[in-house]
């Protein structure tokens, strides 16, 4: 019966060793865990940003509206006759506030 008992407490050990430290052990599948879950959000950005990029060349292939608007907004192209004004809030260097209002006439 002795004997019965050490080989059940020795079959236990090596279990329990191979739940630890085995190829399938707890720290490996947490940590595998991580990892998936990493690659998830990685590959929901990716399907987003793919989708997006599908509705893009939908818009391309559908009218000629997207590209125009791709057009003016990244290359500043501008249709023949008509004339493209930029605003800044930026003064030209050297002058200040005051000097830009015309003198006073005496």
């Amino acid at each position: 019966m002795r004997l019965v008992t050490i080989v059940l407490v020795a079959l236990l050990a090596v279990v329990h060793a191979e739940l630890w430290f085995g190829k399938g052990g707890v720290p490996r599948v947490m940590s595998l865990r991580g990892k998936l879950e990493q690659q998830q959000k990685a590959n929901a950005q990716a399907e987003s940003d793919n989708e997006q990029l599908a509705a893009e060349v939908r818009d391309l292939q559908e009218g000629l509206e997207m590209v125009e608007e791709k057009a003016r907004m990244e290359l500043g192209m501008v249709k023949p006759d008509e004339i493209y004004v930029q605003l800044t809030n930026q003064l030209p260097q050297g002058q200040s506030v005051t000097s830009a209002t015309p003198p006073a006439s005496q």
